[in-house]
């Protein structure tokens, strides 16, 4: 079952319906599908077929969507980028996928342009007025042919590369399935009640896996789509009232920024029946301040991974009774607790989280790494995911979420792997030494502290850190605070103690 195939049926089904909202723009399924098709047929024209990459830098927005469908109409692989990360960042990742085309707004130029430079010329076509060896999105698709392009193999299922840091600094692709997005989408269909007369708020960057599932759940349910370019938490609450919203999705973060808009305006709330938000443990003061300024509003959280794809949920109903559970595992989805030799731990102490659900690729999890054999491997153990999450269970099934044994840190629902900022700061010529951990922030649930060492003689400021490291990573990722020490707390063999080390934190604050 293929996304492309759900969006034909859907155009044929409701042509005149509206699929997309972004600011002014309207877009209906079958004006969306005819886009698509003509756009396919472009790039087909140039060259991209069936397993060819097809890198997309945009921000939320109609031309993303169109891009995506004409992808996955080719039986192509759609590769998000994020309109925040850095030029070295897309250059790694265009490197490594070897895109037959890419697609971006006028503002990613310059950090496309630097990403491209030495690599094979392939199209370049941009939202925006076309500058040299450019080609502009609307005349670009303008030069398509109407109908269908030819359908993929349908043994060929792969849709898209969805790159996530691992613990070695180095971006990996996880390969998603038609199969993945769409089992997700359906499982939403029982979970949320979603069905075609909802109207679902996307405040999450479709480059994100959780983003391109919102977009999933409107082409294979047939429910409207409203978008944000960028979030903001007044104009948010201003679209669920204009378009009666009735699903708004999105991080803990997103909602602790909604919640006095909320406060101030229940009314406009009026359509809204389900807030739904995973990313980050959400915070039970938040879902309280939500539950007294919009009880006719129920909560639902679900834990997911890039490469796990939709693992557990708590419900509205459970909300109150299990306020710290991230759920139990969705319909379908295994889930156990295990120790360091891979035994299930006893219930009620921690483990490593391994997940499984049929065959890699053909439920929630990944396929697998794409190009990365050694780390597919690593990942899988008979058949089960390794999320490299540390959680515990009840006697009842629910799951809580304890740690991230991969040090990743999540900040306002976006994922910073802290080995990718050590690496940046050791970049720097007067640093000897760096090791970085998530602290507690009210606003963003965690954010980066940089514990670093300087070289004997060296010198610098932590504003200088701090923008060095700009630089060379997506902004999201560099440090909110730093710290100098003299030298950081390691093991015998070498590596650092994380929780040593915020403990240093954690005294250095009180004192």
């Amino acid at each position: 079952m293929k996304l492309a195939t759900l969006l034909a049926q859907n155009a044929r089904r409701y042509p005149d319906k509206v699929a997309l909202v972004c600011g002014d723009r309207r877009l209906t399924f079958a004006g969306l599908d005819a886009r698509g098709n003509r756009l396919a047929n472009a790039l087909a024209a140039r060259g991209v077929g069936c397993g060819d990459r097809v890198a997309i830098a945009m921000p939320n927005g109609i031309e993303l969507v169109e891009a995506m469908a004409a992808v996955l109409k080719l039986g192509a692989l759609i590769v998000p980028l994020s309109t925040r990360l850095a030029a070295q960042e897309i250059a790694y990742i265009l490197g490594h996928c070897e895109p037959a085309a890419v697609l971006y707004s006028d503002g990613m130029r310059p950090a496309v342009a630097a990403a491209l430079d030495g690599l094979p010329e392939i199209p370049r076509i941009v939202a925006g007025a076309p500058e040299a060896g450019e080609e502009g999105f609307s005349t670009f698709l303008e030069t398509g042919a109407a109908e269908p392009p030819p359908a993929p193999p349908a043994a060929f299922d792969d849709c898209m590369i969805a790159y996530t840091s691992g613990t070695t600094g180095r971006p990996k692709g996880a390969v998603a399935t038609n199969a993945n997005l769409v089992i997700a989408a359906l499982a939403n269909v029982a979970e949320w009640e979603l069905s075609e007369r909802d109207v679902v708020l996307a405040t999450t960057a479709m480059a994100h896996r959780t983003g391109l599932s919102r977009l999933a759940n409107a082409i294979a349910v047939g429910c409207r789509l409203v978008m944000q370019p960028r979030f903001d938490a007044a104009g948010a609450l201003s679209l669920i009232e204009r378009e009666k919203v009735t699903v708004a999705g999105g991080v803990p973060t997103v909602f602790r920024m909604m919640a006095p808009e909320f406060e101030k305006r229940p009314e406009a709330a009026a359509s809204l029946r389900l807030i739904v938000a995973t990313g980050e443990v959400f915070p039970v003061p938040v879902k309280e301040r939500l539950r007294a300024a919009v009880p006719h509003v129920g909560l639902y959280t679900f834990l997911a991974q890039t490469e796990a794809g939709y693992i557990a949920a708590l419900r509205p109903e459970e909300q109150e009774a299990r306020p710290h559970a991230a759920g139990r595992p969705i319909m379908g989805v295994e889930a156990r607790a295990v120790d360091a030799d891979g035994n299930d731990v006893p219930t009620g102490e921690p483990g490593e989280l391994l997940v499984r659900c049929g065959e890699p690729g053909r439920a929630v999890v990944m396929r697998e790494y794409f190009r990365d054999p050694e780390a597919t491997a690593a990942a899988f153990e008979d058949g089960w995911f390794r999320t490299g999450d540390v959680g515990r269970f009840d006697a009842d099934g629910y799951l809580y979420f304890v740690d991230r044994a991969k040090d990743m840190i999540v900040t306002g629902g976006l994922n910073v792997y802290s080995k990718e900022v050590e690496i940046a700061l050791i970049d720097h010529a007067s640093v000897a030494d760096a090791a970085v951990v998530g602290v507690p922030d009210e606003e963003f649930g965690e954010a980066v502290a940089a514990c670093v060492v300087l070289e004997e003689g060296g010198a610098a400021t932590a504003d200088e850190l701090i923008e060095h490291c700009r630089a060379r990573i997506a902004s999201y990722k560099k440090p909110r605070h730093v710290h100098f020490f003299d030298d950081l707390p390691r093991t015998g063999t070498g590596k650092v103690m994380k929780q040593a080390l915020k403990k240093r934190l954690a005294e250095r604050s009180s004192a």
